[in-house]
């Protein structure tokens, strides 16, 4: 029986996966293995190449394997998938991983440190809260609406509101009512401060790193842009260039190309929601105060193309940038006008 020399590895909850085939593609091991006995099993396993599917737990185990000195890959799901056979279990998805994991042209995801995962949670804590602000906003203005007070969208209608309930003088509206909308009305005073103070972290995030502020100096690209390319791009270097990034982000166009003939649509919006919502918004920020004189490449673009349009086309070249800049370590120049 020869040594294993690469194991795939299926992540849950409490019971794990494994895989593990020697040079020549022998199974040597195929079981289960308590959340407890995992580290101990690896501990006793000669050092060789473990591949993941990329999850919510992979970057810690990932670490966790390095630091036992195993070399550790994770892969996205749907690159896994094609190589499950027949059926959906466990022992399938770890042989597939396994499969994966040595393929050449595979690609994989970079492992985040712990830092990098912090900053990513500032992100996804405050898409929560923006989200509980809206709905908390919206129950209070529907639950007003059903006695007859309205207010105009926007800030100074929904401040109208909550003056008026506030106003015990108000007689259009029942006590009882006015009990139930003053509880909403002070947990949203609670998710605005803490939204304000998660801003406030992620702007220090942002000015913490020196490629965080050499990236606030491209035009789009504010902290909130530059905290989340710094968190989730950790290692740019696995990006060949930067429109693979653009790519990875789905700033590209969807093709269907067939027999010499190429057919481009809409951009794929394959990749990273959160990083291409950030740059289309940043771009539509460019776009809105663009110099024509200053850039002359925009302004053609807006003749021929819709706005919206030509804010992909720049939230592409401004992530084509970033990766440039973090690739050299230099800063920002400005392009001349022809």
């Amino acid at each position: 029986m020869g040594q294993v020399v690469t194991i795939g590895l299926d992540l849950a909850k409490s019971v794990f996966q494994v895989h593990g085939v020697d040079a020549a593609g022998e199974v040597i091991v195929r079981r289960q293995i308590r959340r407890g006995q995992l580290l101990q099993f690896f501990a006793k396993q000669p050092q060789c190449l473990v591949g993941m599917e990329a999850c919510a737990s992979s970057h810690h185990w990932a670490r966790q394997l390095l630091a036992l000195g195993h070399e550790v890959k994770l892969m996205p799901a749907q690159y896994v998938k094609p190589y499950v056979k027949r059926g959906k279990n466990d022992a399938a998805d770890a042989e597939a991983i396994c499969e994966a994991v040595a393929r050449p042209t595979m690609r994989f995801v970079a492992i985040k440190t712990p830092a990098q995962q912090s900053a990513m949670m500032l992100h996804r804590v405050r898409l929560v809260l923006n989200r509980q602000r809206t709905q908390l906003s919206n129950a209070i203005r529907a639950h007003l609406g059903e006695f007859g007070i309205v207010a105009p969208a926007g800030r100074l209608g929904l401040q109208h509101l909550l003056d008026v309930l506030a106003d015990e003088a108000e007689e259009r509206l029942p006590s009882e009512a006015r009990t139930c909308l003053q509880m909403l009305a002070s947990q949203l005073e609670v998710v605005k401060a803490q939204i304000l103070d998660n801003d406030r972290r992620i702007l220090a995030d942002a000015r913490s790193t020196e490629l965080g502020r050499r990236l606030m100096t491209i035009p789009g690209v504010g902290p909130l842009l530059a905290s989340a390319l710094v968190a989730t791009v950790a290692d740019p270097s696995i990006f060949r260039c930067g429109r693979d990034l653009a790519a990875w982000i789905g700033l590209v166009p969807r093709q269907n190309s067939s027999g010499g003939k190429e057919r481009l649509g809409s951009i794929c919006k394959a990749g990273h929601r959160y990083l291409r919502q950030m740059l289309v918004v940043g771009a539509m920020a460019v776009i809105r105060y663009a110099d024509p004189k200053r850039r002359p490449w925009l302004a053609q673009l807006l003749a021929r193309r819709k706005a919206k349009v030509a804010a992909v086309a720049l939230a592409n070249k401004i992530a084509r940038t970033a990766w440039a800049m973090m690739m050299t370590g230099e800063r920002y120049r400005e392009p001349l006008a022809a």
